[in-house]
């Protein structure tokens, strides 16, 4: 085995009961949802009963999913297996920032707390959605999109898939041009048009916000998804890229191409879902692609790395 990357999962994945066997059959993951409800009481019951509605509002998504992927990939670190980098999708970086040590696992789960409020006051002040459109090359949906005058490509996911966001009201014309241009846009379980113009005052908030942290240089090696390149390790900098982050476009496609020409061959996904894991297949070929996001999951993620075998995520 070559090198190892923690890919961080982002919103959109949330299902009830999520994190629960990995709370209790790990001690590393129970610690996180512990430091979480220490916080913000209540954090794991949400987790692990909450309904699917009220888990997609974004208040309670981002507190929520972060901890199943810092709790999964705490877990693998208790195990023995540590990554040579990391990457998370929009939520999924800042937990990949407090597991890479650039925000204390206290700040870390404030700040996510912090972010999901913001971002949440955005969506119901100016509205919008999301979708992933399928089957069309970038250009053509950067083509389509410049027919709107709300609706923006924000997350460029992996070959032949770009996620928008924009108005409500454009939407829908928007997913019928996609149609007739022989593409498929699938609506994302999302409560606002992230990583979009939309999230500015989100973002300038979030700015004044980590005024009141300290932030670290990386312990590890973690890419920046609005810039598709390693956070810095001046504390300035690596401030303005997560506050960059809300409101401007995910290069994910080019995170995983930069992972594998430096070496990486695999990529463990941490938290809810396998949308990382499906994004990395469709993107990268001859590389071993693993996720955990509960107990069984985990215990056949740790025997898979350590026998140096595959599992099919």
């Amino acid at each position: 085995m070559g090198k190892v990357a923690f890919l961080f999962s982002g919103q959109g994945t949330q299902y009830t009961g999520m994190g629960k066997s990995l709370c209790e059959s790990s001690l590393a993951a129970k610690k996180v949802f512990d430091l979480a409800d220490s916080i913000r009481p209540g954090t794991s019951k949400q987790c692990f009963e909450a309904s699917k509605d009220e888990l997609s509002l974004t208040v309670n998504t981002q507190p929520c999913a972060y901890c199943v992927d810092l709790a999964a990939a705490e877990a693998l670190r208790e195990a023995g297996i540590v990554p040579d980098a990391a990457a998370g999708f929009s939520l999924g970086e800042i937990a990949a920032l407090t597991f890479c040590s650039v925000f204390t696992p206290e700040d870390g789960f404030s700040f996510v707390c912090q972010r999901g409020k913001f971002m949440n006051d955005a969506a119901e002040k100016t509205g919008g959605g999301m979708a992933a459109v399928l089957k069309l090359p970038d250009s053509k949906v950067e083509e389509i999109c410049s027919h709107y005058k709300h609706v923006y490509p924000v997350n460029y996911n992996s070959p032949g898939q770009v996620s928008v966001a924009g108005d409500k009201e454009e939407m829908p014309t928007l997913c019928s041009e996609v149609a007739a241009e022989g593409g498929c846009a699938v609506p994302l379980a999302v409560s606002g048009a992230f990583h979009s113009p939309f999230m500015r005052e989100a973002g300038e908030n979030l700015k004044r916000t980590l005024a009141e942290y300290n932030v670290n240089a990386p312990a590890i090696p973690v890419y920046s998804d609005c810039m598709a390149s390693l956070y810095p390790k001046d504390s300035v900098a690596i401030c303005e890229d997560i506050v960059k982050q809300v409101s401007h476009p995910v290069l994910w496609r080019k995170i995983l191409e930069d992972m594998c020409e430096n070496g990486i061959d695999t990529y463990i996904e941490t938290g809810p879902g396998k949308v990382l894991s499906g994004l990395v297949r469709r993107t990268l070929s001859g590389v071993k692609i693993y996720h955990v996001e509960d107990a069984e999951t985990l215990r056949k993620t740790v025997s898979a790395i350590k026998q140096g075998g595959a599992v099919d995520a």
